[in-house]
């Protein structure tokens, strides 16, 4: 939080400026009591100029400030907000920056100007990769975005993984980076600049793109529900949980309809679902007795059991009446099964 009050401090570096320049600024950075911000384009129309007129006039205004007494006056205020972004790691996305800073909204706007106006600020423009930014030193900030774009590199579009792991690998990818960076609300703050990772509400990382991380509708909701649990959930237990974790509503029908038409889901007993990443096979369970026979050749009945509740939450039983199908199945002298010719 900050001790000093930006209204007034911007208010009295403006005053330096000839009104025109002055205007210019508060309507640039929304400085009014409107706090409206606006265009190069639309203030030239304003004032009959072009928008490289206004530009230029912007800059004269900020440079104005930063050479006159009155900037001298604030080295306390520009010293304070050094050493915040100073602790809160040196790099710092503009979004995390301004809510660690204030809680209030209309201070914002004056806050932004104090940090362009001053002299050891640096904005770093948002491109596809990153946020917008603000450091101390460049060379920090480039160490940290190929740390990120590295951490980004090393994950597969579907992979999630826990928070105390991306940490871990953003701890090995920054190598010997001095040991004051390598705090954990440090780290947590430099996973924000990225636009490539992001997490989802239960906390798991992966790309920002993927509907694993920012699901889009009660199926990516249900994936997570299911990976999240472990095993192999009943669709209204699926169903229920989303409306417990997410807080969405997940009508049962709608729940069901969607882990049916999912490739990511396989149906493994009687509405029971499972994520076909675990390894489980699509089909009824003569086709999951198929499969098995021909990967792995004769089989005794106790061995297909064994393999087929790997696959499939059914009971012994069905098994074994699925397996009385001589069309199919074939059952040897020495006991072993096989796929009928």
């Amino acid at each position: 939080m900050i001790t000093f009050k930006p209204k007034q401090i911007t208010k009295k570096l403006l005053s330096v400026l000839p009104d025109r320049a002055r205007d210019v600024l508060e309507k640039r950075y929304g400085l009014d009591a409107t706090s409206q911000t606006y265009t190069l384009e639309s203030i030239g129309k304003i004032y009959g100029i072009t928008r490289e007129r206004v530009r230029q006039i912007e800059n004269y205004g900020i440079q104005t400030i930063q050479k006159s007494d009155v900037y001298k006056e604030f080295e306390t205020t520009f010293e304070e907000l050094k050493t915040s972004i100073h602790d809160l790691g040196g790099v710092i996305s503009e979004q995390e920056l301004f809510n660690t800073l204030t809680k209030d909204q209309t201070l914002r706007n004056h806050l932004y100007f104090i940090l362009v106006v001053g002299e050891p600020f640096k904005r770093i423009k948002e491109d596809n990769v990153f946020n917008y930014r603000w450091c101390l030193e460049q060379k920090l900030s480039r160490t940290v975005e190929s740390a990120l774009q590295n951490i980004f590199n090393g994950l597969d579009e579907d992979d999630l993984i826990s928070e105390d792991e991306i940490i871990a690998r953003l701890k090995n990818e920054l190598g010997d980076i001095e040991e004051k960076y390598r705090d954990e609300k440090v780290l947590r703050r430099w996973l924000t600049i990225s636009k490539q990772i992001d997490k989802n509400p239960l906390g798991e990382w992966g790309h920002a793109s993927s509907p694993n991380v920012h699901a889009k509708g009660i199926r990516d909701y249900a994936y997570l529900t299911v990976k999240r649990h472990g095993s192999p959930m009943h669709f209204k237990e699926v169903s229920e949980a989303i409306r417990t974790l997410f807080e969405k509503k997940a009508h049962t029908a709608t729940t069901h309809n969607e882990l049916i038409k999912d490739k990511r889901f396989v149906l493994v007993g009687r509405g029971l679902y499972a994520l076909t990443e675990w390894g489980y096979s699509a089909g009824v369970v003569k086709d999951v007795l198929r499969d098995i026979l021909i990967t792995h050749g004769p089989l005794t009945r106790e061995e297909i059991i064994d393999k087929v509740r790997k696959e499939r939450y059914v009971k012994d039983n069905t098994i074994i009446v699925n397996l009385q199908d001589t069309t199919l199945f074939k059952r040897l002298q020495d006991g072993n099964y096989i796929l009928a010719e």
